[in-house]
């Protein structure tokens, strides 16, 4: 049984969210503030976060970015009132792997849960990717060029070792974002194009400066040889 943190202030909200995620399998934990929050994580890590952006002590985003500096691999879910455009892309930005405006269909949240989980918990474990300067471990997270280690988002370790697997092929962006969000994208959708440019900016260009991840007009992406 997987253990969710949903983080919100609004606590009739939270008892709803509870009773239906608790009746799809899941244990959940609630904390209504940016600190509470901040001592369940330090008690226990949870399977997966459900996040509001805004908190009555801080702002969510600002937990995330803590959340990623300490729990690179913790799948993080965002919800906001708004769903302004551009909540949606700060909260991608700073490595959020999901993202549902509210109210959202609890059925709706239960299937992003389940695919983020799912995408957390391989079936088997993977070995170690090299590619050139660029050595890669899925099970880990973590990606590694000229002995400088960085820590991926569950995200962008799915996209890396999905685009890693067929160097120099495109691989539709439809396909790859099955593969890295468990699902397809909407209309004006641009997660995938936000965690593409979150992994790019982490791992950088090839030595000679080409881009080693290569974008194809309303195609998809290759990593360059």
């Amino acid at each position: 049984m997987s253990e969710l943190l949903l983080i919100d202030d609004d606590q009739e909200l939270c008892e709803l969210l509870c009773s239906w995620l608790s009746q799809e399998g899941f244990t959940v934990r609630a904390c209504h503030d940016g600190q509470s929050a901040r001592l369940a994580l330090a008690e226990q890590a949870p399977a997966a976060v459900v996040l509001d952006v805004m908190l009555p002590d801080g702002s969510g985003l600002e937990l995330l970015k803590q959340l990623r500096t300490e729990h690179a691999e913790l799948p993080v879910l965002m919800l906001s009132a708004r769903g302004e455009p551009l909540d949606r892309i700060l909260g991608l930005e700073l490595g959020a792997d999901d993202y549902l405006a509210k109210p959202c269909d609890p059925r709706e949240l239960t299937a992003r849960l389940r695919a983020v989980l799912r995408r957390s918990h391989p079936a088997a474990a993977t070995t170690q990717l090299q590619l050139g300067d660029l050595a890669f471990s899925p099970a880990r997270g973590v990606v590694s060029i000229d002995e400088r280690e960085m820590t991926l988002t569950l995200s962008e370790s799915r996209i890396l070792e999905a685009l890693l697997r067929q160097p120099g092929e495109p691989l539709d962006k439809q396909d790859l974002a099955q593969i890295s969000l468990g699902r397809k994208l909407t209309l004006y959708d641009r997660s995938l194009d936000m965690h593409v440019s979150n992994l790019r900016k982490k791992i950088g260009p090839h030595s000679d400066g080409r881009p080693r991840i290569v974008a194809l007009r309303s195609r998809g992406y290759y990593y360059s040889l």
